[in-house]
């Protein structure tokens, strides 16, 4: 198997989350963002995925490249230490709260937004920093609201995708310098996953491309 990811992308830092989780071993296959105008852009790399995005997972003839989507495969072909819980309604609960962060969040303050909104519409730092900080703390503040009361974790005593999944998003959070410290729920459920293996070694601090 193989994972082409990029330290810093939340998308692949979650999908790292859930083959730690599965103890799946992977070769790292790094893609960075930045470097001569992105790596993704190469003829190399969007020969593997068109869309010029991390992450990739290629398994054996299989090959996807959205997070979700690689979430249910894995799921799927690897059935131990599932991601979603089985039965209704706490799949679809979980599968909510995934997309908050999935679809509601994350891609407003992805790489490739900010690149066109500097570009194009000639923001600011401050005002490509203000616009991160405004849809992440909405995206936030719905997740705070949704997620369990009870237990350590979102949905309540098990890690689910629904951590997975903030995990990276609360780490772009305080790199955007959002105070979080109104969510007492993302507080616990941060608390209780940060020093799991899991969630420790796909860490972006410790990753074989970090600077």
């Amino acid at each position: 198997m193989k994972l082409y990811s990029y330290y810093r992308s939340s998308s692949a830092y979650r999908v790292r989350i859930a083959l730690n989780h599965k103890q799946i071993s992977y070769d790292y296959k790094a893609v960075h963002l930045l470097k001569d105008g992105g790596e993704q852009n190469k003829d190399a790399y969007t020969k593997v995925n068109p869309k010029a995005e991390v992450p990739t997972l290629v398994d054996k003839n299989i090959s996807l490249s959205q997070s979700v989507a690689i979430f249910f495969y894995l799921d799927r072909a690897y059935i131990e230490k599932q991601l979603f819980p089985k039965h209704l309604p706490d799949f679809e609960k979980c599968l909510e709260l995934v997309e908050i962060i999935n679809s509601g969040t994350q891609p407003l303050q992805n790489l490739s937004v900010l690149k066109k909104l500097k570009k194009e519409f000639l923001i600011s730092e401050d005002q490509k920093i203000e616009w991160c900080r405004y849809f992440i703390d909405k995206g936030l503040e719905a997740f705070n609201t949704k997620c369990s009361n009870d237990g350590p974790f979102a949905m309540g005593s098990n890690v689910t995708a629904a951590d997975m999944f903030l995990l990276p998003q609360l780490y772009n959070a305080k790199r955007f310098e959002l105070d979080l410290t109104k969510y007492e729920n993302l507080q616990r459920i941060y608390d209780n996953c940060k020093d799991l293996d899991s969630f420790s070694k796909a860490h972006p601090d410790v990753q074989p491309d970090t600077p």
